[in-house]
C-alpha cells in the first residue's frame, strides 16, 4: 500500500505542477502533508518537516547568499568588461559571434540565473545576428546548451535539489563532476565553432566598421565569390529574419540587467542590455571584486570552507566594500530580494516533501518495487541508469518534480546494489544541458522571446544538440570514473 501511496503522491505533485494548477513550493508542502495523514501518520508530520529543515538549512543559506554575490557582482560592473570583449572579438565573422555567443552565455551563467544570463546573452548579441543575417535559432540552442552545463553550479539549482533531496553535500556531488562538466562546456565550444563556420559558409565572412555602436552609419563588405558588395547608413541583416518586433521592457528589478527598449530604425533593432551609466556601477573597484570572486571559487572548488560560509563571507564583503553605506546595502538586498524568498521558499517546502516521502517509509517501499523490477544485471549499473533517464525526465518534467519525486527512489535503489547515492546524484545532473531547452523551464520563453524566435524552431534545432551534449558530459563522468 505505501508503495502504491508513494507512487500516487509524486504523479499527484508532478501532475499538479506540470499543469500548473499549484505552484511548487505550494505542492511541495501541501500534497506530501495531505498524503501524509492518509497513510495515518499525520501526527508525526511536524516532526518529519523539522528534520528535513534542519537537513536542508546549508543548502537553503549557500543559495541564498550566492544570489546575493553574483547579483551584486552584475550591479557593480563585473561583467560589463567581459561583454564588451566578446563583441570586440566576435566583430562580424559568423563564426566568432557563434562561438562569443556560448562563451558570453557560459560567463554570465555563474549567476545562477538563466533568465539573467538570456537577457544579458541576448541584448549583447542580437544586433550581431540581425546586422549579419545569421540564423537566430543558433544564438537560442547555443546560449541554452551552454547555460544547461553551467547550470550545474552548486547555486545554479539542479545540484542543490540533489543534495537536498539525497541529504548530501552540495560541495561532494559539484566538486568530483568538475572534470566531466568541463568536457561537455569544451563540447559546447566545439559545437559553436562546426555551427559558427556553417553560418560563415551560408552568408560568407564579412567585416563590419564600428558593429559595437549599431546607430551610427556602418558600411557592410562581403568578400568571396560574387565580388564585393558595399551597403552605407544602418547595416542591414542579409537573409535574416524578416520583419521587426517590439522591443521588451523585461529585467532583473534593481539589478541593472535587462533589455530596456528597443529602438526601431528601419529593420535594424538597438537593444540596451547592461546599462553603462547605471548608478550601481564601481569601476574602481573592478580588479577587488575580480579577484575576489577568483579567490571565491578558488576556495569552494579546493573546499576549504563549506558552500555556504565561503557565499556568506563573500557576499558579506562584496557589500561592505561596494556598499559602504547602509542605505545602498539595504537597496541592493531589497533588488535581490525575490529571487532569494523564491528559491530558499522552494528548499525549505521541499523539507514537507522529502521529510514525508522517508519517514512514512514510502520511499523504502517504492524502492524496493523498483529494485525487483529493474533486471538484475543492470542494479550494479544504477548511475548509468540514472544517468540515462535524466535526459528525458528532466525534460517532460520540471527539476523539482524529478529531484525530489524521482531521485530519490533511485538512489534507494541503487543503494540496494550497493551504488553509492553520490554517483546516482552526479549522474543525476547529465540531463541538465538538454533540460535548459524544457518547455517547463521559464527561463527558455524569455530566450526565445527576446531573439523573436518560435519555441517550435528552437526546440528542433536544440534538442538534438543538448541531447548530444548531456550524453557527453555523462561518457566524460563514466570514463573519469566520477559515476
Amino acid at each position: 500500500m505505501l508503495t502504491i501511496l508513494g507512487f500516487a503522491m509524486i504523479a499527484t505533485f508532478l501532475v499538479l505542477i506540470m499543469m500548473k494548477k499549484m505552484s511548487p513550493i505550494a505542492a511541495l508542502v501541501l500534497i506530501p502533508a495531505l498524503f501524509c495523514v492518509i497513510v495515518g501518520q499525520g501526527a508525526k508530520l511536524g516532526d518529519y518537516v523539522l528534520e528535513g529543515v534542519g537537513n536542508l538549512a546549508p543548502t537553503a543559506a549557500m543559495l541564498m547568499f550566492a544570489i546575493v554575490y553574483f547579483g551584486v557582482m552584475i550591479d557593480v560592473g563585473l561583467f560589463d568588461p567581459i561583454v564588451r570583449g566578446i563583441l570586440r572579438f566576435c566583430k562580424a565573422d559568423p563564426m566568432r559571434v557563434v562561438v562569443g555567443t556560448a562563451l558570453l552565455a557560459a560567463i554570465v551563467s555563474l549567476d545562477g540565473d538563466g533568465s539573467t544570463t538570456f537577457m544579458i546573452t541576448v541584448s549583447a548579441m542580437y544586433p550581431l545576428y540581425k546586422r549579419l543575417g545569421m540564423s537566430l535559432v543558433v544564438m537560442t540552442g547555443v546560449a541554452a546548451t551552454a547555460n544547461g552545463v553551467m547550470n550545474t553550479l552548486p547555486w545554479g539549482g539542479p545540484t542543490a535539489r540533489a543534495a537536498t533531496a539525497l541529504k548530501l553535500d552540495a560541495g561532494d556531488i559539484f566538486v568530483p563532476m568538475i572534470p566531466a562538466l568541463g568536457v561537455g562546456l569544451v563540447f559546447v565550444f566545439v559545437l559553436a565553432y562546426v555551427l559558427g563556420r556553417r553560418e560563415r559558409k551560408r552568408i560568407g565572412y564579412l567585416t563590419l566598421d564600428e558593429a559595437l555602436e549599431p546607430e551610427t552609419e556602418t558600411v557592410l563588405v562581403k568578400a568571396g565569390g560574387g565580388g564585393d558588395r558595399t551597403a552605407t547608413g544602418p547595416a542591414s541583416a542579409t537573409g535574416g529574419t524578416a520583419g521587426s518586433a517590439a522591443g521588451t521592457g523585461t529585467g532583473t528589478a534593481g539589478s541593472g540587467t535587462g533589455t530596456g527598449d528597443s529602438v526601431d530604425s528601419g529593420d535594424d533593432e538597438v537593444f540596451q542590455g547592461l546599462d553603462p551609466r547605471r548608478e550601481t556601477l564601481r569601476p574602481r573597484l573592478y580588479w577587488f571584486n575580480a579577484s575576489l570572486t577568483v579567490v571565491l571559487l578558488a576556495s569552494m572548488i579546493m573546499e576549504l570552507l563549506p558552500i555556504p560560509v565561503l557565499f556568506l563571507l563573500g557576499a558579506a564583503l562584496a557589500l561592505t566594500v561596494n556598499f559602504p553605506k547602509m542605505a545602498d546595502q539595504k537597496a541592493r538586498l531589497a533588488a535581490h530580494a525575490d529571487n532569494v524568498l523564491n528559491v530558499s521558499g522552494m528548499v525549505f517546502a521541499a523539507a514537507v516533501f522529502t521529510g514525508v516521502l522517508t519517514g512514512t517509509g514510502m520511499v523504502k517501499h517504492m524502492a524496493d518495487w523498483l529494485v525487483g523490477a529493474i533486471p538484475a544485471g543492470m542494479g550494479p549499473h544504477m548511475a548509468l541508469v540514472t544517468g540515462l533517464l535524466s535526459l528525458p525526465l528532466t525534460y517532460f518534467m520540471s527539476n523539482d518534480g524529478f529531484y525530489f519525486g524521482v531521485l530519490p527512489v533511485l538512489a534507494e535503489a541503487g543503494a540496494a546494489h550497493g551504488v553509492s547515492p553520490l554517483e546516482i546524484a552526479r549522474a543525476s545532473l547529465a540531463g541538465q544541458a538538454l533540460h535548459m531547452s524544457s518547455p517547463l523551464v521559464p527561463a527558455v520563453y524569455v530566450l526565445v522571446g527576446m531573439a523573436k524566435v518560435e519555441f517550435g524552431d528552437h526546440t528542433r534545432f536544440t534538442v538534438k544538440w543538448a541531447a548530444l551534449t548531456s550524453l557527453v558530459v555523462l561518457g566524460a563522468g563514466i570514463l573519469f570514473g566520477i559515476i
